[in-house]
């Protein structure tokens, strides 16, 4: 960021000790971050669609275990980049997430995973992105969108009484997220979404998880502690939007992105007027 241009939405310094603490945990218990396993299980079925052979890829971001072990099973090499240090073949250290430096390399696969909604400038992010990919090289992402951790905003709310601050960042939904796409050049975009629910028996659970996936609150600007009366409310509203068992539906909203660096290789959208028959006499034919 320039001292003129504008203000970071998040902390990056918060960032990175959120992160640090995340892959603490992780390396502890490999399974604790059960959100980064939830989009790797995804990502991995999404590249089982691609027919193509990869042979590098970066993965910016989480970097679950089993995400690893399957590039390797499809012989492709993996580099981490983290603005943590991280375990790895040269890892690349980031200073920020809008930053890529030039050692990362022309991979010909990108993957994200739980960062991309938590980036100061991600329209920046997403040019580097497909600028450092080889031609027909492919983008995969996953984050959480908007809708998500609806319960979680609403105990908060309880626990912040007469003065509402915030806690949880917002969120881009779908739409926005494939516009965005299109925006930073990529070509043949896609874009979409699922929700999941996570059950709790009670809200120290949900931010057990939280912190294993490293999205601990890192807007920028003072921070509000929770104040214990406030704890208390959190924990109470938490439990009384249980289900008959006790337990808690955590709602994720999970989005799904990836699209192709540019090649005159790829597929070419028909030329406008270009069509022999109008979609009315398509419309108006009788089927034989």
């Amino acid at each position: 960021m320039t001292q003129d241009g504008p203000k970071d939405i998040f902390d990056t310094h918060r960032q990175s000790l959120h992160r640090a603490r995340a892959h603490t945990i992780r390396t502890r218990d490999p399974k604790a971050d059960i959100v980064s396993e939830l989009m790797a299980e995804e990502i991995i079925a999404r590249l089982e669609w691609v027919t193509r052979d990869f042979r590098e890829a970066l993965i910016i971001g989480n970097a679950p275990k089993s995400l690893l072990d399957a590039l390797a099973d499809r012989d492709i090499a993996a580099t981490l980049c983290d603005i943590v240090p991280v375990d790895g073949t040269d890892p690349v250290k980031l200073d920020r997430w809008d930053i890529l430096p030039e050692t990362i390399g022309r991979p010909d696969l990108v993957i994200s995973l739980g960062i991309l909604d938590a980036v100061n400038d991600l329209p920046g992010l997403l040019i580097q992105i497909r600028r450092a990919l080889k031609p027909d090289g492919l983008f995969l992402g996953a984050m959480l969108g908007a809708g998500s951790m609806s319960r979680l905003k609403a105990a908060m709310i309880a626990a912040d009484e007469a003065k509402a601050t915030p806690h949880i960042h917002p969120q881009i939904d779908v739409r926005a997220a494939g516009n965005l796409l299109s925006r930073c050049g990529f070509t043949m975009p896609v874009t979409d979404s699922d929700s999941m629910r996570l059950r709790y028996s009670d809200m120290m659970g949900l931010v057990r998880d939280i912190r294993a996936f490293g999205g601990t609150n890192a807007l920028a600007g003072a921070l509000y502690p929770v104040s214990k009366s406030g704890l208390i409310a959190a924990f109470r509203n938490f439990a009384n939007q249980a289900d008959d068992d006790g337990k808690t539906a955590e709602q994720l909203e999970f989005i799904w992105i990836s699209g192709w660096a540019p090649s005159p290789d790829q597929p070419k959208p028909a030329r406008r007027g270009s069509a022999t028959a109008s979609l009315a006499d398509a419309l108006r034919k009788k089927p034989e």
